[in-house]
């Protein structure tokens, strides 16, 4: 009778653990948030909800998209930081996370420590944009205007310390080549002087200048990736036109509150990534020009965000880059 009292609590004891793993690893038990803090309707938002809607029919749980805008995407970002660390309140984020730490010393989180890459959902690349006047046809003609007239032409950004700010610096920099920053409050303020020729140089995400590149407003010199894109199959990549390595994207990653449970953030991943797979999605996806990533593991995620932050670190303090 003892020696089977003993074995049932070593038994007990054995389990425990395991009962233990299984709960944690049980994910969703609520409503998920995924918080979004971007407006409603926009390039973000858009795909989060389409994510959201996906994964809501098949999770035991609904995904809610929450906008949570303000202070660019600190304040959206701050909510899933402090929120319990059980996967149930997520981030769909972009690029944007990447250099928050460069620009913006006093956060009210850790960018890196307080935050866990779960999936890399998907990247839109940018282009390298010119007036349709401009007399320079490709990449290479472009930085040989640039280095016989330095300063003399500008380019246009969407603001201080964007993305579309940062890209540009990127490609100057690579190319060894100097031009004038013109921020604009957002890229439809920047456009109608970059189709007038005032600003005849910009460097935006492919969603935006695909409408202007096809009606012949603007020409896109190359494609900031390692593939071209399907809607601009004879505008080559930055590698064919010379500059091997000068990559740059908005990208969409899901982020979950540091310490989340291990097994919780590869549920996360692995419902994520079924969802990039389906065809269905990737074919309204393209609309925005987003290339969605098929590996969405956690690995993954967080070995792109480490080399996003030190390419676009080194960026901000190379060209000394303050917001405004």
């Amino acid at each position: 009778m003892l020696r089977r009292q003993i074995l049932a609590a070593a038994a007990g004891l054995t389990a425990a653990p395991f009962a233990a793993a299984r709960a944690q690893a049980t994910w969703p038990t609520q409503p998920v948030r995924l918080v979004v803090p971007f407006a409603a309707g926009g390039p973000t938002d858009i795909p989060a909800r389409l994510f959201a809607d996906e994964l809501s029919k098949t999770l035991p749980q609904r995904m809610i998209v929450e906008n949570r805008t303000g202070a660019g995407v600190v304040i959206g970002s701050d909510v899933v930081a402090k929120a319990p660390k059980d996967g149930q309140t997520l981030l769909y984020n972009t690029v944007a996370h990447s250099v928050l730490r460069a620009l913006f010393p006093r956060l009210p989180f850790d960018p890196v420590a307080d935050f866990t890459p779960v999936s890399l959902v998907g990247v839109i690349p940018m282009v390298i944009t010119v007036n349709k006047d401009l007399p320079a046809r490709t990449l290479a003609e472009l930085v040989d205007l640039l280095k016989r007239e330095p300063g003399k032409y500008d380019y246009a950004s969407s603001g201080n310390g964007g993305a579309l700010h940062l890209a540009s610096e990127l490609f100057l920099r690579r190319a060894g080549v100097r031009a004038n920053h013109v921020p604009y409050r957002g890229t439809a303020a920047a456009m109608p002087d970059v189709l007038n020729g005032t600003v005849p140089i910009i460097v935006d995400v492919a969603t935006t200048t695909l409408p202007f590149v096809t009606r012949g407003e603007t020409r896109a010199l190359a494609v900031m990736d390692s593939q071209r894109l399907p809607q601009l199959p004879d505008v080559p990549t930055t590698a064919e036109a010379g500059f091997p390595g000068l990559e740059a994207y908005t990208w969409h990653m899901v982020l979950a509150p540091s310490g989340t449970p291990a097994p919780v953030v590869q549920q996360i991943s692995q419902a994520f990534g079924r969802v990039a797979r389906e065809q269905s999605v990737q074919t309204r996806l393209a609309d925005l020009a987003m290339r969605l990533e098929t590996d969405s593991s956690p690995e993954r995620a967080a070995a792109w965000m480490r080399s996003e932050i030190e390419k676009w670190e080194t960026i901000i303090r190379e060209a000394n880059i303050r917001v405004d």
